[in-house]
């Protein structure tokens, strides 16, 4: 799994107009899937979102965690995250898990993700959403299951 995290003041992901997903300060957390993806990887990817502290405390620090003072998260599904642009001019998408496959694992995430923590939004698999944010710093992390960045 890969995650492309922001902080945000405030995300929305939308589908025809209509908002399927809002939080206000937090994270928006773009999803690749991989076909190796389990349970294992969610529990140590959750942590991970929550526990990392990229919010200032009163000392202007990044000090503060998504948990510490309950922020959303909002994850939205992204394929284009396992793409490939080291070759040619068209990204490859072969290294990320299937569609139906991938479907399967990201509703799997999401579900254990609002079972283990209060404050989830999401996208929907599949869909032609528009997703807005206003990114606060910018901060941008990026994780990786396979720990490869």
């Amino acid at each position: 799994m890969r995650l492309v995290l922001q902080r945000v003041s405030r995300a929305s992901v939308s589908i025809e107009g209509e908002a399927v997903g809002k939080i206000d300060r937090g994270i928006l957390a773009l999803v690749g899937i991989n076909d190796t993806d389990d349970e294992s990887v969610f529990e140590r990817m959750l942590s991970k979102m929550v526990n990392l502290r990229i919010f200032e405390d009163t000392e202007g620090k990044m000090n503060i965690s998504l948990k510490d003072n309950g922020f959303g998260l909002l994850i939205v599904p992204n394929f284009t995250i396992y793409s490939d642009a080291r070759k040619g001019n068209r990204p490859s998408f072969a290294m990320g898990a299937k569609p139906e496959k991938a479907k399967v694992i990201f509703e799997a995430f999401t579900d254990y993700c609002q079972k283990n923590y209060p404050h989830i939004q999401k996208g929907v698999f599949g869909a032609d959403m528009k997703v807005e944010l206003l990114n606060d710093g910018p901060v941008t992390i990026l994780l990786d299951s396979d720990r490869l960045f």
